[in-house]
């Protein structure tokens, strides 16, 4: 089931996150996350955008979700996207899934833009974007350090409409 993030959910999410942190270079973040942050962090994305969890039976396998791109006002038809899974979750249709109800869930907020940041490289990752119709939009090189190596940064983006807005 995918249903909105709640703070019962705070502790498996950041378990979630924390894997990424721990174990891998996903994330540039270096040091775990408590339950505590990860709700500051659903709060500020849930106020006015989805943050969505897939619960199965074994409990919370993943989330994603969607926040503003940057603050300034131009740029406020524009969202970040973002996906993870529990290593247990990956592989099995998961980020599709959560993707697939994050864009129904953005719709009536008709954001023209979206982008995903993906530490490079990473397969799984890219190929889960381009399959949902994002296109490679920038490369940018050796601009972060994790476990003494450093790492390029790829963002993809996804155009959602040509209308031209006036708000």
């Amino acid at each position: 089931m995918i249903r909105d993030a709640t703070p019962a959910d705070y502790a498996s999410l950041a378990e979630v996150y924390n894997h990424y942190i721990v174990e891998t270079v996903v994330t540039f973040e270096v040091t775990p996350i408590s339950p505590d942050e990860m709700g500051r962090r659903v709060e500020g994305v849930a106020a006015g955008h989805p943050w969505i969890v897939l619960q199965t039976d074994h409990g919370v396998q993943g989330y994603a979700y969607a926040r503003p791109w940057h603050e300034r006002a131009a740029y406020r038809h524009t969202l970040e996207t973002s996906v993870y899974l529990a290593p247990d979750a990956r592989g099995q249709g998961h980020g599709t899934r959560l993707y697939g109800e994050l864009f129904r869930r953005l719709a009536p907020i008709a954001p023209h833009v979206l982008i995903a940041g993906v530490t490079l490289p990473n397969e799984a990752s890219v190929a889960l974007h381009e399959k949902l119709g994002y296109v490679k939009s920038a490369h940018f090189r050796e601009v972060g350090r994790k476990f003494d190596r450093w790492l390029d940064v790829g963002y993809w983006q996804k155009t959602l409409s040509n209308a031209t807005e006036h708000a």
